[in-house]
């Protein structure tokens, strides 16, 4: 991978001034996924925050976005 794992939500932050991939938005997620660990949160926690309603997803990207934060919160040690 081209990007290293977020470790904190500055890291993820500036992940914004790099051009969107396929590697940059799994270092995102994976890093979304440690952090949400680090502070104590479960699995559960981290979909519904994914799941709120916003601007940015529709209610069927944030249901497939959690999906992959779930995939990935199971495959990451």
């Amino acid at each position: 991978m081209n990007y290293p794992i977020p470790v904190t939500p500055q890291e993820i932050v500036a992940l914004r001034q790099q051009p969107v991939d396929e590697e940059l938005v799994a270092a995102a997620i994976a890093g979304v996924v440690q952090i949400a660990r680090s502070q104590g949160q479960s699995l559960q926690d981290l979909t519904a925050e994914v799941l709120a309603d916003d601007t940015m997803l529709d209610k069927v990207q944030r249901r497939w976005l959690s999906d992959i934060v779930a995939q990935a919160w199971t495959s990451i040690p």
